[in-house]
This record gives C-alpha cells, sequence and structure tokens, in this order.
C-alpha cells in the first residue's frame, strides 16, 4: 500500500515543515509533494510556532501557483480565514505591493502606471526607428535580461563589444528615461525598483523585513538574479536569523532563456553556510518505468545535487518510442493512437497531453485532431483579447471608463498617430509627476502652456476634448453604445492606419479582427440575438471586457486533450502523455552553430532538463514519437533520433526505434471490434 502524501507526511517531508532552525532548502524532485510541503509549512508557522499570518510571505511564478497555495492553506488552518492575512503571490506581484506603498521613495506618483509588453515594444521601436518586429523583440529582451541581472544603462553602454549592443545600450539608457518621465514602469521594474530601494534605503528594508518575518520561495531554481537579490534583502539584516525556505528542483531549471540562473542554487550555500538542506525523492506521480527513463536521462548532466526520484506505483507500462515517416505521419498517427488508448482505457479526452518543443509543431496536430474529431485545447496561445490591434481599440474605451489609465492614454494618444511624439508625452508625463495626477487631467491644468508650444499643446487638447465628448455621449440616455463606438472608429480612422502601417493581408486580417470584436460587443450592448437582457452602456461593455480578460483561463476544465510546448507543461501532470518530435534539432533545439563550446554544453543541459520534464508529467503511459524526415519551407530533411532517446537506456522490449506500425482505419475498426468484446481494462 502506497504511503500517498494525503494520509500524512513522508519523513523528508516532515522534517522540511518542521525545520526551524534558519534558511532551509527542499529539493524537490518531479511529483514530490513540495507544495504539500509549502502550504504545509505555513499551517506549522502560524498553529505551532505562533507566526502571525500577516508576517508570512510565499513566493511562486503564476498567479494561478500563488491562487491555488492559498486554497489549500485556507482548507488546511483551523481558522481559514487567516489564510487571506497571508501574503502569498507572484514576485511581481509582491514588487507592485512595495512599490505602491513606496512609490514617493522612489520619486514616483502614488498611482503610477504599469506598461505591458506592447507599450513597451511602441516605445522601443519608436527608440530604434525601425519596423523589424524580430529586431525590436530582440532589444527589448536584451533589455529585460540586462534588468534582471540588475546591470544598469550606463555599464550596458561601457560593457558593449559590437555595435548592436551598443545600440541596444544607448535605447536602454533612453528607454529607462522615458518611462521615468511618463511615470510609469514595466514589467521587470516591479522586481528591480524594490531592489534599488532596499538598497539604498535601510529604514524602508528594515520596515518591509519587520513586516514579512519568513519567506518561503516556490520553483526557486526558476529565480533570476534579480529575484534572489530581493529574497536577499528582505531574510538578512544586522544580527537578524535568516528565516526562509526555498523549495526547487536543479533537473527542471528550464528558464535560462529568460534570465533565470541555476547559479542560485550553488550561490545559496555560500551565502547562507548553515543551510539545511533537504531532498524530496519520494514520487507521488508517476510508475517506476517512467522514472527510470527520467534518472537516466537527467544523469547525464553534472550534478549539482545527487538525487534519484522512485515511487511505489509498481512498474507500469512499457514507455513506447515510435519512428514515424514524416510529421504529418507523426501527427496522424498520434491522433489515431490517442483516440484507440481512451477507448481501451475508458478514459477522458482530458487525461491526455501532447507535447512539444516549439509552438510551430502545434498546427499539424491540430488539424489531426479535428480530422478524427478529438477536442483539444492548447496552452499558451495568444488571446483574442491580447491581439495588438484588439488593445489598440480597447485602450480608447479605457479612457473613456476611466481617464486617469496612463497606459491607455498613452497607447490611444499615438495608436494612430496625431502628431504627439515621445519628447511632448515625456514634457506631460514630468508635468503630471510634479501634480501629482494623470496624464490626462495634466493636458487641461493651469501652467502646462508654459511647458509645451502650441503646436505640441493643441493635439493633445484635441484628442483629449474627443475622450470627453464620447464620455459625456456614453453617459447620455438614449444614446447606443453601438452608435457611440462607430462614430468612434470613424473619427479615429482606424482602418486606414492598418493599411499604411502594414501590407494589405496583415492588415486586411487586423481590420478583420476589429470588425468582429466591435460587432461582438454591438451584440453585447443590445442584449445579444435576441434582444431580451437590458441594453448595456459603453462603459458597461469596457467593464464586461476588462473582466473577461482578467477572467480568462479561469473557467472550469473542458474534457479534452491538452496541447502545450514543454515549458508551458510544467507544474502539470497526465495519466498519459504523448512526446512528439523527439530529434536531433528540435529536442535538443539546434540553438546557435556559432555558440562558444561552454555555452553549447550549457544549452544542451537545458535541453536535457526539458526532456526530463516531458518525461516526469506522464502518470501511467508515455509514448515517444520522432519523425525521419521533416518539411523545413518546401524541403523535406532527414532527421536523426534525438540522443535523449538513447540516454533513456529502455529495455529492448519497451522501446520500438523502427518504423512504427501505421494504423489504417481498416485495421483500426478491427482492434476496436476486438477491444469491445474485452472486459474493461483498468
Amino acid at each position: 500500500m502506497s504511503t500517498t502524501p494525503q494520509f500524512g507526511l513522508n519523513a523528508p517531508q516532515r522534517e522540511a515543515v518542521k525545520y526551524m532552525d534558519g534558511p532551509c532548502l527542499v529539493l524537490a524532485g518531479a511529483g514530490s509533494g513540495k507544495t504539500r510541503v509549502i502550504t504545509q509549512k505555513i499551517a506549522h508557522l502560524i498553529e505551532e510556532c505562533g507566526y502571525d499570518a500577516r508576517h508570512i510571505a510565499a513566493l511562486t511564478f503564476t498567479n494561478k501557483a500563488a491562487l491555488e497555495m492559498q486554497e489549500r492553506i485556507a482548507k488546511l488552518l483551523k481558522e481559514p480565514r487567516l489564510a487571506k492575512q497571508l501574503t502569498v503571490s507572484t514576485f511581481h506581484s509582491l514588487g507592485v505591493q512595495i512599490l505602491r506603498r513606496e512609490a514617493r521613495e522612489l520619486g514616483l506618483k502614488d498611482r503610477f502606471s504599469i506598461m505591458d509588453s506592447d507599450d513597451c515594444f511602441s516605445l522601443v521601436q519608436d527608440m530604434a526607428m525601425t519596423t523589424d518586429k524580430q529586431l525590436i523583440r530582440r532589444i527589448q529582451n536584451t533589455i529585460s535580461l540586462w534588468k534582471n541581472g540588475l546591470v544598469d544603462a550606463d555599464t550596458a553602454i561601457r560593457q558593449a563589444v559590437t555595435e548592436d549592443e551598443a545600440q541596444a545600450a544607448r535605447i536602454y539608457r533612453d528607454y529607462v528615461a522615458t518611462l521615468a518621465s511618463y511615470q510609469a514602469v514595466d514589467f521587470d521594474d516591479l522586481i528591480r525598483l524594490p531592489v534599488q530601494l532596499f538598497q539604498s534605503n535601510d529604514t524602508v528594508r528594515d520596515k518591509w523585513q519587520r513586516k514579512l518575518r519568513y519567506l518561503l520561495v516556490d520553483e526557486y531554481q526558476d529565480t533570476n538574479t534579480c529575484q534572489y537579490e530581493l529574497v536577499k534583502l528582505l531574510v538578512t539584516g544586522v544580527g537578524k536569523k535568516p528565516m526562509f525556505t526555498a523549495v526547487g528542483d536543479d533537473d527542471q531549471a528550464i528558464y535560462a532563456w529568460r534570465g533565470a540562473t541555476i547559479e542560485n542554487l550553488r550561490t545559496l550555500q555560500v551565502d547562507f553556510p548553515d543551510l539545511k538542506v533537504i531532498k524530496l525523492e519520494q514520487n507521488y506521480r508517476s510508475s517506476t518505468r517512467i522514472l527510470q527513463a527520467a534518472n537516466s536521462v537527467i544523469a547525464n548532466n553534472p550534478k549539482l545535487f545527487e538525487k534519484a526520484l522512485w515511487s511505489e506505483h509498481g512498474l507500469g507500462d512499457p514507455v513506447k518510442v515510435l519512428a514515424m515517416q514524416d510529421d504529418e505521419h507523426e501527427a496522424d498517427q498520434v491522433a489515431i493512437m490517442l483516440s484507440a488508448h481512451r477507448f481501451e482505457r475508458r478514459g477522458k479526452f482530458s487525461d491526455y497531453a501532447i507535447l512539444y518543443r516549439g509552438n510551430h509543431q502545434a498546427r499539424v496536430f491540430e488539424q489531426a485532431l479535428r480530422r478524427e474529431r478529438i477536442p483539444y485545447v492548447m496552452s499558451g496561445g495568444q488571446s483574442f483579447f491580447d491581439r495588438a490591434e484588439i488593445k489598440d481599440i480597447m485602450s480608447y474605451l479605457r479612457l473613456v471608463a476611466n481617464s486617469d489609465d496612463d497606459p491607455a492614454f498613452i497607447r490611444a494618444v499615438t495608436t494612430p498617430k496625431r502628431g504627439v511624439g515621445k519628447s511632448t508625452l515625456e514634457v506631460l508625463g514630468n508635468f503630471a509627476g510634479q501634480w501629482q495626477c494623470s496624464l490626462f487631467e495634466a493636458v487641461f491644468k493651469g501652467g502646462i502652456e508654459a511647458k509645451l508650444p502650441e503646436r505640441q499643446l493643441t493635439p493633445l487638447r484635441d484628442f483629449a476634448t474627443f475622450i470627453n465628448q464620447l464620455e459625456s455621449r456614453a453617459h447620455r440616455p438614449g444614446e447606443t453604445a453601438g452608435e457611440v463606438l462607430d462614430d468612434m472608429m470613424k473619427a479615429i480612422n482606424y482602418e486606414a492606419y492598418l493599411y499604411d502601417a502594414f501590407d494589405d493581408r496583415g492588415a486586411q486580417g487586423k481590420w478583420q479582427n476589429v470588425i468582429d470584436f466591435t460587432s461582438w460587443l454591438k451584440e453585447k450592448g443590445t442584449g445579444g440575438r435576441d434582444g431580451a437582457s437590458a441594453e448595456k452602456s459603453l462603459l458597461d461593455l469596457t467593464q464586461m471586457v476588462a473582466l473577461m480578460t482578467m477572467l480568462e483561463g479561469k473557467d472550469e476544465e473542458p474534457d479534452a486533450v491538452r496541447l502545450s510546448t514543454l515549458h508551458a507543461s510544467k507544474g502539470l501532470e497526465f495519466p498519459h502523455v504523448f512526446l512528439v518530435g523527439v530529434e536531433e534539432g528540435i529536442l535538443p533545439h539546434k540553438g546557435d552553430p556559432d555558440a562558444p563550446m561552454e555555452l553549447m554544453g550549457a544549452r544542451i543541459q537545458e535541453e536535457r532538463r526539458l526532456m526530463y520534464v516531458g518525461i516526469t508529467r506522464a502518470q501511467r503511459t508515455l509514448h515517444i514519437t520522432w519523425c525521419k524526415k521533416r518539411k523545413r519551407a518546401r524541403e523535406s530533411i532527414n532527421c536523426d533520433m534525438s540522443r535523449f532517446i538513447k540516454e533513456m537506456k529502455l529495455d529492448e522490449g519497451d522501446a520500438v526505434p523502427t518504423e512504427a506500425e501505421t494504423i489504417t482505419p481498416q485495421n483500426r475498426l478491427a482492434n476496436l471490434k476486438a477491444l469491445l468484446q474485452k472486459p474493461r481494462a483498468s
């Protein structure tokens, strides 16, 4: 009988929960019950150690993980209401809390704006003076890595080796200055600025250390330099014993490309010499065969900490490796095998996942699943509301609903262009900062005339007057949301802007999205096609869309196969997994052929950890597929089986590295008939 965690903690889990003598690192292998340890430890801190819930913080990387953790803690506590007093949040949410309370210490107004990635893209585009989207994203990514590595603009300029680096560093300097003048911050600043504040202001740092007296960090291997510095600044002080528990797994560190560094695990032992290390190696998720394959692969990486997962779930089904003729054959066969497997097991579609290295692999699987009438959902796909053209239109509606919304003001006033440039907005931003008011309010404030000449001020005031007119119409009885929306679209001439900014095909697609969006809004405004419910105003509709974008993805999980990249699958588990496209050049990804040897070695190690993550998502069965040929552009290229398949050291009887038997509709029908005669499989 398995001692599953719901019947109590195993010995290492119990030790991790009860250890209170100082800093603690819990090395939690895949499926070893790490969330259970964190939630039980928080309950232990409150109910056994006398900690006030308000003085405990648990940091993780996604809102979903934070919400789940808070719900689980509430169930463990004798007084569930105490869970609401805890700080259970992402690093970025904690950063927002700190910045909102300490804005003035950083020279920010209380209602500073948080710019999203698209807003920042436009800023970088203006500064780089290019329409090359890949180049702009590259510069944006480089700036993000500098911020996460706590490298300031002057240092970046000094250290630049190539002209590309020097250009990115100069843009970085202007970008930081522009954000400051807009009284705005970007996503990376939410952690970088609190770190800078704590480094330079002992009084503020001491205040936050008194507020957060015990810190727990989930997925510690995914922290970057800036996040680790924030943790250190919160737990160390003169004469203060560092009280924290970090939970992580060096074998699941797969985010180096966004600045995460596995070095933080090594540094932890140096910065905290009395660090207690506790290993969780019992896996409650997978069968022994799946874990043996995972352990064999990851054993090829150099180890920070030795550990090997084991399970009491029994040997389980063999891991199957199947060679396919090409990517279309692979998708068809996976869809057919999945359908037959589900029929045999009397299972649900949601028991299955198809995992791949890159988003570009998804399309052919979507087509195959649709042909087989298999429902599916995708992880990490772009939401309709995240499209740039929808966000452009929404920025006007948001501003009509709330004139203090600075990011909406910046986006709307510059899209389409109306003679308001970066220098105008910088002056306006500085003026709004002095008066602690919104950008919109600053346009009409006395004294702005001395800062901006008439040619710059006139387009600003024309725009703000236009928004005021829309707002008064949105409140006026008898004015339908549809009429106001149509007049707004006509006035901003958005269609012409799209055809100026993009090629005909791109503009046509974007304009169609806008038509779909505005038609959908108008339909909602009249109470749907049947007109049954009350008519909604433009303000009602704006709030409805804002709520929908926030709540997206919180619906009940549908009964559907999950299509996901390996990165997006981390933290999830499925009874049955198909890991596809496991070839050299895809997994491991080919990377930059001119990179230095040591970088190539580090990249292969990270790709191996990605393979390990993929294998350990599976609970009961694992099918691995690779293609002998694959279409690239219009060519068909030969492919080699990934080195990681050999590293799994599967028994000859388990692996099928030769051509997979093709399942035709005829023999599938015969298989299904045979299955109907069989007793139910477990």
